[in-house]
């Protein structure tokens, strides 16, 4: 079997040396030998790094991507957990839209001042509502966010 030395691994992966040192350190990959002094590690530590990177774009911090990975360092990926972390995106989602859709309006707005516009005040309104939901925990009356 062919091994990837850390420049290697680093070059093919887009991920800087010390980084890749961090991930070894922190227990999300292992180098398997050394080459004088640099670290060589198995081909699929790159579907590895692949994998820690999504974790980390969904959300996950590097301690609960590093439970996803056996002592093999195969994926074992928890479902529940994933299902749990794509409602929060799904979430998110419906926010950010509601922000982009407020955004929108307020640049377009025909009104001569955004304070005389029904609708912007209607948004500040909801926007208020679910910056203090979010700052207490709590959902408004109805146990919905507004959108």
């Amino acid at each position: 079997m062919k091994f990837l030395d850390i420049g290697e691994v680093a070059e093919r992966s887009g991920i800087k040396p010390s980084a890749l040192r961090y991930y070894e350190e922190a227990g999300l990959i292992s180098s398997v030998a050394r080459h004088g002094l640099r670290r060589q590690f198995p081909p699929e530590v790159l579907v590895q790094l692949k994998l820690i990177a999504m974790g980390k774009a969904a959300g996950f911090s590097l301690d609960q991507i590093a439970g996803m990975f056996g002592a093999n360092g195969e994926p074992n990926l928890p479902r529940d957990a994933l299902h749990a972390q794509a409602d929060t995106i799904d979430q998110r989602i419906r926010e950010l839209t509601a922000l982009r859709d407020t955004l929108r309006h307020v640049a377009d707005c025909p009104a001569p001042s955004h304070m005389e516009c029904s609708t912007f005040r209607r948004l500040l309104e909801v926007a208020g509502t679910r910056g203090r939901s979010r700052a207490t925990g709590n959902r408004p009356k109805g146990g919905r966010r507004p959108l």
